[in-house]
């Protein structure tokens, strides 16, 4: 592997985990700046279409949900030239909203395709694979069994990630 394919798996790889933060934190402004114009999001039965939609369906969708976090986990990359493919393993946790609060954990993998174009690795093509999931009733009590008084995260600009000038700047 030579220093350019190195680089180019450490940007489709940041590319990946900016996706996650735009996801989580619910910068969908950075969320599209990740996707070629031309570019397909494959959700299954919930959504496929072009990366404007993709972003305008986000907020209905996540509407019922006060916290997700998107965790990869085992990734392979395949580089070719300015064309790329990647396998990401997922946990996504989703925990809707009160009063009936649950945990939606699932298990899965995204299917990528990424083009360098004008030096800048983009996705092609995104789609999520569902492998396992679940659903269970929030624990409230295991949330502040670690510290009875946390900092919380939210789904908005609260967050507290939002006051680190350089993360809160990534999707301008």
């Amino acid at each position: 592997m030579n220093n350019s394919e190195v680089i180019d798996r450490l940007e489709i790889t940041d590319l990946v985990m900016r996706y996650c933060r735009g996801i989580d934190r619910r910068d969908f402004s950075l969320v599209r700046s990740l996707y070629h114009d031309d570019a397909i999001d494959d959700h299954g039965a919930y959504f496929k279409g072009s990366p404007d939609d993709y972003v305008a369906w986000l907020p209905t969708a996540m509407q019922g949900l006060d916290s997700t976090i998107h965790a990869i986990h085992n990734s392979l990359l395949v580089v070719d030239g300015h064309r790329a493919e990647g396998e990401h393993q997922v946990t996504a946790f989703h925990r809707s909203r009160a009063p009936d609060r649950q945990e939606i954990i699932i298990h899965g993998r995204y299917l990528d395709r990424y083009e360098k174009r004008d030096g800048i690795w983009k996705f092609s093509f995104r789609r999520i694979i569902f492998d396992h999931g679940y659903t269970r009733p929030v624990d409230e009590q295991g949330l502040l069994a670690a510290d009875p008084n946390p900092v919380w995260g939210t789904d908005d600009k609260n967050d507290p990630s939002w006051e680190f000038e350089l993360l809160a700047g990534l999707g301008k």
